[in-house]
């Protein structure tokens, strides 16, 4: 059942806070539930009202007393109807005129009951004190005679504290109730925006895995692809050997977009019949290097390490990305140089990882990029609980340098 299909059970004082009919300086509209509550209420008040007259036949009291009593609780029970809206004047009305009529008696009660939900206990006990002096000058103005003064101050005394008491117990649950929602609505926005942070942050990481493992491979294609375009007369060695790493950069960026895209899917979706690959380590560095150096660069490692089955897992993938993505630069802007690959380690005291470029020789053609490779890796050296740097080298050219924990 949704809110809109219960909203008639509740009273106003719970009902939504965006109603159309509400608003500053108007009460809220009344719901099913209010006019039940509010004709079962009058109806009460009337009957306990006529019963209270009684009292007027019991004194001997003259026709026109009696009907002025009458009236007046008559009065009384009508103004009920506008104690959602004037809590504290109907019951203040209401109290006053109990001083000569005891056929306000029943309406005192309910305005008493229907001020203490709504109003705070400081304001409900000055008018609950006006309500039991205004009972206290009626036992001695109109004396009920089939009671004694103290007995009808005691029941007097009674009934209020029985009503205001009911009431602030109603008020205490309201509050509960709104508190309970208020609660739940803060959890509901919370708990949704919990949800936006961590799907974004996953799209930031499938960004910065696209861009760290695809670019490493288009720039090849990017390379390649430019070469046979600017010397269309090389030797057919030649370009059949770009040729040959064309295609399988092309085969190995599609592998690895295969990957990416199979990590949004579910565990049982995965359809694309080859199985999941490895992913990349400091043990895999090596095959890195050789492909770089069958694509034509000049790479130089210089790998001390620690033995790489040693490294976590995530420290050698964060190692393996730091070292593609300087190749990759390397080749985009310092192309033909021989690049230089350090890493070294210990236990205890952390990987170092440097990837230096000289300056290139001559123009360089300009080659398209964002630099959110930078970005990305500055981000996964950082989660890593490392650091990144990078900027010209010295003598020029280009340095990229990481350092990364190794626990002992």
């Amino acid at each position: 059942m949704t809110r809109a299909e219960y909203s008639w059970l509740l009273p106003s004082d719970l009902a939504d806070p965006d109603d159309p009919a509400a608003g500053p300086g108007r009460p809220r509209r009344r719901t099913v539930r209010d006019w039940i509550v509010d004709t079962v209420a009058f109806v009460l008040a009337t009957l306990v009202g006529l019963l209270a007259a009684e009292t007027s036949r019991r004194l001997n009291d003259s026709a026109a007393v009696v009907l002025a009593d009458q009236l007046l609780g008559l009065g009384a029970c009508l103004a009920l109807w506008l104690r959602r809206r004037w809590p504290v004047g109907v019951a203040l009305a209401v109290s006053v005129a109990s001083t000569i009529a005891p056929a306000t008696g029943g309406a005192v009660m309910v305005a008493l009951f229907g001020l203490a939900v709504r109003v705070p206990f400081r304001t409900l006990a000055q008018v609950a004190a006006v309500a039991l002096v205004a009972g206290s000058a009626q036992v001695f103005l109109r004396p009920d005679p089939s009671l004694s003064a103290p007995a009808s101050l005691l029941v007097g005394l009674v009934l209020i504290l029985l009503v205001t008491g009911w009431g602030m117990l109603v008020r205490s649950r309201r509050q509960l109730v709104v508190a309970l929602r208020e609660r739940a609505h803060r959890a509901e926005s919370e708990a949704e925006l919990r949800a936006q942070q961590a799907q974004r942050a996953a799209r930031e990481a499938i960004a910065r895995e696209m861009h760290d493992v695809l670019a490493h491979r288009l720039t090849l294609l990017s390379v390649h692809a430019g070469a046979l375009e600017f010397h269309p007369d090389a030797p057919s060695a030649q370009v059949a050997r770009a040729a040959g790493v064309i295609r399988d950069s092309a085969h190995e960026a599609l592998q690895d977009l295969r990957e990416i895209i199979g990590v949004l899917r579910a565990p049982g979706d995965r359809d694309d019949g080859h199985g999941e690959r490895p992913q990349p380590t400091l043990a895999t560095l090596d095959a890195l290097i050789a492909e770089s150096r069958r694509a034509g660069m000049k790479v130089t490692l210089d790998n001390d390490a620690v033995d790489p089955a040693t490294v976590p897992t995530a420290t050698g993938r964060t190692v393996y990305r730091i070292v593609q993505e300087g190749l990759t630069n390397a080749r985009k802007h310092a192309p033909g140089t021989e690049v230089t690959v350090t890493v070294r380690g210990r236990p205890g005291e952390g990987l170092t990882v440097e990837v230096h470029n000289p300056a290139p020789e001559g123009p360089v053609a300009p080659v398209p990029g964002s630099g959110q490779g930078l970005i990305g890796l500055t981000e996964r050296a950082t989660l890593a609980g490392g650091r990144l740097t990078h900027g010209p080298g010295p003598g020029g050219g280009f340095t990229l340098r990481a350092w990364l924990p190794l626990p002992s």
